[in-house]
């Protein structure tokens, strides 16, 4: 269920035990082969495939797609905004949910850039708000065996505009399946301990913009490996993970 889609009756008679789900997404540059609005795609991608799976069982609140890509800002198009606002801004969203009587906050982060300070508006609105449940999933995270299982690259096949990411795209029909991809690898590395992947974490970091990482490509893995075939499979991992997460979270009362 979509909650712009109800009704204010609708919306107030309903089982304030069902989780909210809230996707931040973002709008930036995706390589020379994806729209600015990946991002936005597969975040509503995978929530419209979870929502067929299980009619009834989440409600989805309207989508944030402009959110923190500020590593993307020499890149075009890319539009982006300080994390302090981002977090003032989904607080309210998750405010205003409250205020309507439900309790269970799911976020589904589908970019990169949303992932610490995504953290920290769970902690933060969780310790200002410790009568209800708030949590935080990014979905290659989520998935992440699955998409190891997956990949036919290697361990930085996968980063921005990737295998992963083209490919899901493929399955949202954003893009048609035989697009020409940039073929090759393209990753920049950095020093061992901050040199991690969208599948493989480093043990620290370092900041380096896009074009740094990218190489000035704007891309980050191996597009050329994605295809529609594999997008379905990642969608479908995706979704039933996300699936057990909706049940947990349920099961709290």
């Amino acid at each position: 269920m979509r909650w712009e889609t109800l009704t204010s009756a609708e919306i107030g008679s309903m089982d304030k035990s069902l989780p909210v789900l809230l996707n931040l997404a973002a709008i930036e540059q995706h390589g020379p082969h994806l729209p600015l609005n990946t991002d936005a795609v597969i975040g509503d991608h995978l929530l419209s495939a979870l929502d067929n799976r299980q009619p009834g069982a989440q409600l989805i609140l309207p989508q944030v797609k402009v959110c923190c890509s500020a590593h993307h800002m020499d890149f075009p198009g890319t539009l982006s905004v300080p994390h302090r606002v981002l977090m003032d801004y989904v607080g309210s969203i998750l405010d205003s949910v409250l205020a309507a009587g439900f309790h269970t906050l799911l976020i589904v982060n589908s970019h990169g850039g949303n992932q610490a300070i995504g953290q920290v508006i769970v902690e933060d609105f969780g310790a200002r708000h410790p009568g209800c449940t708030v949590a935080l999933v990014t979905w290659w995270h989520l998935a992440r065996d699955a998409m190891i299982e997956l990949s036919e690259t290697g361990p930085f096949g996968t980063g921005h505009a990737c295998e992963l990411e083209t490919s899901l795209m493929m399955a949202a029909g954003a893009i048609p399946p035989d697009l020409p991809l940039p073929a090759g690898e393209f990753h920049v590395p950095t020093f061992e301990w901050a040199n991690g992947s969208m599948l493989h974490g480093a043990p620290g970091s370092i900041y380096r913009s896009m074009r740094t990482i990218s190489g000035g490509s704007g891309t980050v893995g191996q597009p050329d490996a994605a295809s529609l075939e594999k997008g379905q499979r990642i969608t479908r991992a995706v979704t039933e993970k996300l699936a057990t997460v909706i049940s947990d979270l349920s099961s709290i009362r």
